[in-house]
């Protein structure tokens, strides 16, 4: 990694979607389920399904492989994603001279600018996973997806989604980074003879990805609606008052063990995978 020396943005950029690699290949299951869930919010008077039901009605139906449908678009998002993510991270920090530890208002407010970023740029991405996961659709390609969304929905169609989808990722990444920090200072502070071990990362990761994850888990339940049923759920508004008022305050939450076990595990994995990778290449 020597010939990157000169170009740390770009070793960022690698090293997260490196991290980003493993997470997605590992988690995938979680996120398809998670939105099979989401998507039976509609299904009124049907058998109500947990997340074994329906992890047993996927495998029984689609075969063991099925979990992981959906798997091409997330990969095709994520790597891309993490490593622009954490890229713009560091590229923020050192153009604004930031000190580690970082503050928590500074935390927050560096995790919602790289995840708008990176967010806003993969949206078209996020609707074709979120469409192949849930079953409804059937592409044969992201390419296709891609051709067809725009040929029937225009810009619109491979945008939809992105209010919510920032206000779940944006928050999510601020508050992730925040209590993760934290937690770090926390365990350096308290436990310094353990603060540099890859469990230490991957704990203050579990925590924080926890509590994250709770606070932007309605905005993920409109957010999936609005990319399935694009002409039912038009503006964020009125998606917010259909789950409401159909479901109460519980259909915002459909989904969240799932959600939460994925995002957890993923973000805390990509995390201590990042912190390992960064500090082996010389960028801590």
């Amino acid at each position: 990694m020597e010939t990157l020396g000169g170009y740390p943005v770009l070793k960022s950029f690698l090293a997260g979607s490196f991290s980003g690699t493993f997470s997605t290949i590992l988690f995938q299951p979680l996120d398809l389920i998670k939105t099979r869930l989401q998507n039976r919010v509609n299904n009124v008077g049907r058998q109500r399904y947990g997340m074994m039901s329906t992890t047993i009605a996927i495998i029984q139906k689609e075969n063991i492989f099925g979990l992981w449908r959906g798997f091409t678009p997330s990969m095709t998002r994520v790597i891309p994603g993490v490593g622009l993510y954490f890229s713009t991270l560091h590229w923020l920090k050192n153009t604004l001279d930031l000190d580690d530890p970082i503050t928590p208002l500074q935390a927050i407010a560096l995790g919602i600018t790289a995840r708008t970023i990176s967010g806003s740029l993969l949206i078209p991405i996020t609707v074709v996973k979120t469409r192949y996961e849930s079953g409804v659709y059937k592409y044969n390609s992201i390419g296709e997806a891609l051709r067809l969304i725009h040929k029937y929905e225009g810009v619109k169609g491979l945008s939809s989604g992105l209010v919510p989808t920032l206000l779940r990722d944006a928050p999510y990444s601020g508050l992730y980074l925040m209590f993760y920090t934290q937690l770090k200072k926390f365990s350096s502070n308290e436990f310094p003879q353990y603060s540099q071990l890859p469990m230490t990362h991957f704990s203050c990761g579990i925590v924080a990805g926890i509590l994250a994850s709770v606070v932007t888990q309605p905005a993920d339940v409109v957010k999936t609606k609005m990319q399935l049923y694009p002409e039912e759920f038009k503006t964020l508004r009125s998606s917010f008052c259909f789950v409401y008022y159909k479901y109460g305050v519980l259909g915002y939450f459909k989904g969240i063990v799932p959600r939460m076990l994925r995002r957890t595990l993923m973000t805390s994995m990509a995390w201590t995978v990042y912190e390992q990778i960064t500090r082996t290449i010389g960028l801590k």
